[in-house]
């Protein structure tokens, strides 16, 4: 069944919204993808700020093109479901990643792009090892609080060892006057 015009405008629109709030998309192909398999995924995908959705590739094809992305046209054939990052690419592709491993017969990884780079399935797989945003800011709160822990514990050093001295001093004054 065709759809319209005003139908296509609609969704060249909302690729456009999504788009303008990611990081980057993973082009995955599926077969035999039934409702359930999809909530699932997109279940799994909203919890790291992911979204998955099945485009009609000449219409996504058009609103990558009016909004400067590049355009991986050999992955927008068949039946195609984008995965967007919307912040945190390597975390929903980490995600992607280990539903394709339950389901590798109902949707395979094609590729995708980040920023202006295109990516292969293995580049994909690559960016899924990479730390996801919450823990890179761990891993940053951790290397800032690392030296100043270190200098608390200096600074309580010194503080102790000036005390140590101070008594000693003290006793030695009493020790005199006695």
């Amino acid at each position: 069944m065709a759809i319209t015009r005003e139908r296509k405008e609609e969704l060249v629109a909302e690729y456009h919204r999504i788009l303008g709030g990611t990081d980057g998309f993973i082009v995955t192909q599926y077969k035999a993808l039934t409702v359930a398999n999809v909530s699932d995924l997109r279940s799994k995908l909203r919890e790291q700020r992911g979204s998955f959705v099945v485009t009609k590739n000449t219409l996504f094809r058009i609103a990558l093109e009016q909004t400067g992305w590049t355009i991986p046209l050999d992955l927008l054939n068949g039946p195609v479901g984008v995965v967007f990052g919307n912040g945190n690419l390597p975390a929903v592709a980490k995600v992607i990643i280990d539903y394709q491993k339950d389901n590798a017969e109902r949707l395979q990884i094609k590729g995708g792009v980040m920023g202006v780079d295109r990516l292969t399935a293995d580049e994909v797989q690559a960016i899924s090892q990479l730390p996801s945003l919450d823990e890179l800011r761990a891993q940053l709160a951790g290397l800032l609080l690392q030296p100043a822990t270190g200098l608390v514990g200096v600074l309580n050093s010194a503080t102790a060892q000036l005390a140590q001295v101070l008594q000693a001093y003290v006793q030695k004054n009493e020790g005199e006057a006695a």
